[in-house]
């Protein structure tokens, strides 16, 4: 295992898969298995760099991290990928300088390696990233707070629960008293995904 984390390209790549799938716990948590997996990658990678013959340049480290200043500006303005361009050459560069190479001008991670793996990860991360901000600024398909006082017509009898028609789409409903199929009701609020509902009289005007 050590001679493994000895190679800058073994390490290269637990780092970038450490960081990965942070991205991935802090996106999407549930289980614990990505925090975990990510964590136990990312010790094995500094491990790895303590381990190593071949120490870390500082300047690759910067670059990276002014890399993401670029990468901030192309989630902001995703139309123009000049930002996203710039991010991903920031990213390549760092990375294929992390570590010092048998002398100044040479690579310690191979490009073959970090090209490919800087440009899939931004692109993934900037989609991912796109997606969910996208999916934050838009309004629920259904806001069921705008159909309290609404009245519609119970399609079952409704006591503990039932369906009624309200605005054109069917939803499941309960009341405190017993209301019969085909009776008018109106929403009264509402538990989650279910409307409270109470029968009225056919005549009864809207508020």
């Amino acid at each position: 295992m050590q001679a493994l984390l000895t190679d800058p390209n073994i390490v290269y790549v637990l780092l970038v898969a450490g960081a990965l799938l942070a991205f991935f716990a802090a996106l999407t948590p549930g289980t614990g298995m990505l925090e975990i997996s990510g964590l136990f990658a990312l010790l094995l990678a500094g491990y790895g760099i303590y381990v190593n013959d071949r120490p870390v340049n500082l300047w690759a480290v910067i670059i990276l991290l002014v890399g993401v200043i670029p990468f901030m500006l192309a989630l902001r303005r995703w139309k123009n990928y000049t930002f996203l361009v710039v991010a991903i050459a920031a990213f390549v560069l760092g990375s294929i300088y992390l570590f010092q190479g048998d002398a100044w001008w040479q690579p310690g991670v191979s490009p073959l390696l970090a090209i490919p793996v800087s440009v899939i990860v931004a692109g993934l991360v900037w989609w991912m990233t796109r997606r969910a901000m996208e999916a934050e600024k838009q309004r629920p398909a259904h806001d069921l707070g705008t159909l309290i006082g609404q009245i519609g017509e119970a399609k079952t009898a409704i006591n503990a629960e039932g369906s009624v028609q309200v605005g054109g789409e069917l939803w499941s409903a309960f009341s405190a008293e017993p209301i019969p199929a085909g009776a008018n009701v109106r929403v009264l609020g509402r538990d989650g995904l279910m409307l409270k509902v109470q029968a009225v009289d056919s005549h009864t005007p809207e508020n």
